[in-house]
Formats: C-alpha cells, structure tokens, sequence
C-alpha cells in the first residue's frame, strides 16, 4: 500500500511521473480493486462463479445445452439497504435561532441526495468510495477510479489520483489531487508514460471579466482541509460481497443444476427389449414414429421384441427445500428484510419485529454517512450538522394512520405529518404551506369588537 509519505518522497526525487503510473497500476491489482469489480459483476447479475463452472465443466462437450443461471439477490439487499436510509434524502434539524436560514444541503448542490445514494451504495458493494466537494456540489469517485494516498501517522486522506480510460485502444488519464491543488495528466493505454497536460490549479478561481481581455484568471484559493472524503460501507471496512459470495454461489449451483435437470431428465422413455439387431437408421425411425404419432411397430426384426414406456420424474421437494434455506440464510447474514415471510395483515407490532435485522445495520450505516456529510459541510463552509433520515418501510398503513390520527388533539400539524409514513419529505414542506394558507384563509376576517371586548365573524 502506498502512502502519502511515498507520495512526498516520489515528488522529491524527481520520480513523480512513475510513481503516478507505479500508483495506479499496483492499485489496480490490489485485492480489494479486485473484489470491487467481482462485486459489480454480481450486482449486474452476472454471477462469475455459475457463469465459470458453466464454461469449465462443458468446455470439451461437443453440444453444450447447459443453463446458468444468476440470482439477483445481491443487488437486491444492497438496494434495500441503501434506499432504507437515503430513499428520501437527507434532512437536518430546523435552526431554532434562525428560523429564515437557508437549507444547509444546498451547499453541498441540488443533486447532493442522489451523489449520495450513489455514493453509499458503491461504498457498500467496494468497501469504500470517495466524495469530492468542487465549490458547490459533490461528485462521487469509486474505489476503481481513485487511488488514495493517506498519512502513516494519522491515517487521513491527504492526496489521491483518479484515473479512467473510455476504452482499452484510447488513452488514459489522471488527475493528481492534493490540499493545494490538482494536475491533469495523459498517459498511454497501458497508464505508463504520463505527461502533465494541465499544470497544477486552485480548487477555487478568481476570475475577471472584461470587454478588452475577456475572461482572465487573476487568483485562487484552496479549501481548509483535503477536499475528498472517504466513506465506508460500514464499520467492518469491507465489501458486502465477502461473506455472501459463497452462498450467493450455492444458490446459483443449485438453481441451475435444478434447471438443468429439467431440461435433461425426459419424464417418459422407452426400453426396447431384444432389439440387438436394430440399426441406427431403425432406432431413428422408431423414435421419429413415437414423436410424430405416438405409435411405432417393431415386429420384423427379433422375436420377443418389447417396447417399455418408464416414466421419470424429477426430485423438487431437496432443491426446493435447500433454495428456501439459503434465501432465508442469506436475508438473514445480510440483514434484510425479506418480504415474504411477513404474513398479509400482519399487525404493526410483527413488522416492527420483522425490521429489527434491518435497523441495526441501518445504525451503522447511517453513521459512515454522518461523518462524511459533516465533513463535506465543513468544506462548503458550514456547521457539522448531523444528517436526519426517514427510513422507507412497510406498514399496516391503516392502524399506524389511526393511531396518529386518534392523538391529534394533543400533536401540532407538523408532528401529525412527521408521523405518517407515506408522506415524503419533499412533500411535508409544500402540505405545511398550504395549511397555512388555508389558516389564513379561514380566519383572516375575524375582528375584534371594540365594544363588548369579544370577537365579531364579518
């Protein structure tokens, strides 16, 4: 693993070209860039165990009529897990001192929501992903595109180059970035022979506008700290994939070979008895006969001849059984909530039940983001602030709305809505308006009659 103190020490011996494309390639065949991009073959359904056993154990069969089939699961729990937290953004706490200020998620961009969905979810399949704060929105890096480069004594990131390359016949580029700066730099198809193409720059320009020069740089400035911030998928610093992929594969073998039985085991077949002398022109027709007419003759060719139908039928009940389990084994290691096992009408209190898994892994995973939220706003210029989520689930909708419904005599409007599930973050604020609205609406003619002291409806 490179450091940034390899980092200093190749730019103080004039080796820095080399160690960019030394950087980049030694990344590339990291162990973890490795599970990254096995991670992304099964979250695309392309499961490379079923898909390699296919291919090895058929490969000297003259006919290969062999299915493999990939399971979606992994995809499926990753997306569950990150749309339970993130599906409806994030929020923070109102300023109570300030009741006019501005939404600090601005800062971070209009698209900060789905830059962090995105974010999270490569965080959970890679073990890590890179967020960096460009002056007024974020843009995510993925472990496969960022080499980090962090302290030996502290740990924190202070350097990192991202790399990409369109396609295997164009050339490669990279970009250097440090606390005082980045460098774009072109190299060739085999990220070697890297030539600076545009020297280093601020992260924040000052620019001049004028009709007789035009646009001009006259300055920039750098941000506080390094503007790139790792986050984890969770505390273990691992991809989700490492202790799923076995039985992710189990599944698949069993699925397939399931599958393929089916295909293979022919549920009738015929014995011909005493039929030594039959030659394949024979055999041909006598099958042909079955197939088009359900009826052959075999008389003329030995006596004694005998045609036996057998009926075959394939054991579902072992491969049912043992997919039913590893679904469950799965849901269960990951922390998933699988939908099936809640029962139609189950109460509030069972579903509750049924998310608890879900729950604690939530926790964990909501406070990689909380760190990597506070640190993006201190970079934009705010406070840390603690990031607020509203967890998508399912609920007896019905009995949660009466419950809220029957305390409404003693919660405010806002409490009602925070409480009632199906309504959405985006949608609270514009419902909240329009309940104003219709406040002032209602009461906007009522006076006070200046004799009696009381109130008069005009």
């Amino acid at each position: 693993m490179l450091t940034f103190q390899d980092f200093e020490e190749a730019r103080a011996s004039g080796e820095y070209l080399n160690f960019i494309s030394k950087a980049i390639n030694e990344h590339r065949g990291t162990e973890e860039y490795k599970i990254a991009c096995s991670a992304d073959n099964y979250d695309r359904q392309l499961n490379e165990f079923i898909i390699d056993f296919s291919k090895k154990w058929f490969e000297d069969k003259a006919e290969n009529t062999q299915t493999a089939l990939c399971n979606n699961l992994y995809h499926r729990l990753n997306t569950q897990r990150c749309t339970y937290s993130l599906g409806n953004g994030i929020s923070f706490a109102e300023d109570e001192e300030n009741e006019n200020a501005p939404d600090p998620k601005t800062k971070l961009g209009e698209d900060v929501d789905e830059v962090l969905f995105i974010g999270a979810y490569n965080a959970l399949k890679h073990k890590a992903t890179y967020f960096f704060f460009n002056l007024n929105r974020v843009i995510n890096f993925t472990l496969r595109e960022f080499v980090p480069f962090k302290d030996e004594e502290t740990g924190e990131l202070r350097a990192g180059i991202r790399f990409w390359q369109i396609d295997t016949n164009k050339p490669c580029y990279a970009v250097v970035y440090e606390e005082d700066g980045y460098t774009k730099y072109k190299g060739n198809t085999g990220y070697g022979d890297f030539k600076e193409v545009e020297e280093k720059r601020a992260y924040k320009i000052n620019k001049t506008v004028s009709k007789a020069l035009g646009e001009k740089i006259i300055g920039g400035e750098n941000y506080s700290s390094f503007p790139i911030v790792e986050m984890y998928g969770s505390r273990l610093e691992q991809s989700t994939l490492i202790g799923m992929k076995r039985k992710l594969d189990a599944y698949d073998l069993i699925q397939s070979g399931f599958a393929n039985n089916v295909l293979n085991v022919q549920q009738i077949y015929w014995i011909v008895e005493n039929a030594g002398g039959m030659k394949a022109k024979d055999f041909k027709e006598f099958r042909e006969n079955l197939m088009n007419y359900k009826m052959a003759t075999v008389n003329g060719i030995e006596d004694g001849v005998k045609v036996t139908p057998h009926q075959n039928e394939v054991p579902t009940n072992a491969h049912e059984t043992a997919l039913r389990e590893l679904r469950s084994s799965i849901y269960e290691d990951f922390g998933g909530l699988d939908v099936h096992t809640i029962a139609a009408g189950a109460t509030n209190d069972h579903i509750e039940a049924a998310y608890q898994p879900m729950d604690e892994n939530a926790d964990d995973f909501e406070y990689q983001i909380i760190g990597v939220v506070k640190k993006l706003l201190v970079l934009a210029g705010e406070k840390p602030l603690t990031a607020l989520f509203k967890r998508n689930r399912v609920a007896n909708q019905s009995e949660k709305t009466a419950m809220v419904m029957s305390a409404a005599t003693v919660l405010d409007d806002e409490a009602i809505i925070d409480h009632l599930d199906f309504i959405t973050v985006d949608e609270k604020e514009a419902i909240m308006q329009r309940k104003a609205e219709m406040d002032m609406s209602r009461f906007g003619n009522i006076e006070t009659d200046p004799i009696e002291g009381g109130q008069s409806q005009q």
